[in-house]
């Protein structure tokens, strides 16, 4: 096991807390803060609201992005979402139209950042759709079925957005020991 894969755990912190340390929040957080590298006063969408989806939102927050929404077919997840950070909520059930069309409208033609954590391939084409023109990126999280396949418009990579994948969210223990993440705990 390599060194900077280990972290001494302080004996108050609490197990059940503590155990998302080894891949929810590591991989959250460092999806925006290490490979989407999110900027103070810029606006993210993060679709999907579990663990990973809130580490995001974390990782956002203490980058300093401005505005933050969540979203989630689950509204239930929404006041966990508000106290992580996120500035606005919203449920794709709640509209006629698609979500990305929902998101460009309420941000003038898109965010700077989106994260997928679900492992749609829908939603991950809707996570880049709603990225701004020019200089949107948005970073895959999420773990597709083994036999999926994506299909989008290349004009939405040519108009200057970005399509990242993230693992382990780019904290490679050789480059960033563990214990980092604790520390920020």
């Amino acid at each position: 096991m390599p060194a900077g894969a280990v972290a001494k755990i302080d004996d108050r912190a609490p197990m059940e807390k503590a155990c998302l340390f080894g891949c929810a929040f590591p991989t959250g957080y460092g999806a925006a803060v290490n490979t989407a590298k999110v900027e103070p006063g810029t606006t993210c969408a993060v679709f999907g609201l579990g663990a990973v989806g809130l580490s995001i939102i974390i990782g956002c927050k203490v980058s300093g992005a401005s505005r933050i929404i969540a979203i989630d077919i689950n509204s239930s997840k929404f006041e966990k979402a508000k106290v992580f950070g996120a500035t606005d909520c919203i449920n794709p059930k709640d509209f006629s139209k698609p979500i990305q069309e929902v998101i460009k409208e309420m941000t003038e033609h898109g965010v700077h950042y989106s994260f997928e954590c679900i492992g749609s391939t829908e939603v991950m084409k809707a996570a880049l759709e709603c990225t701004h023109p020019g200089y949107g990126t948005s970073v895959i999280i999420g773990v597709a079925p083994q036999d999926a396949k994506i299909t989008f418009d290349p004009l939405l990579l040519l108009t200057g957005r970005t399509w990242k994948g993230s693992i382990y969210g780019g904290i490679f223990y050789y480059k960033t020991p563990i214990c980092h993440c604790f520390a920020l705990y």
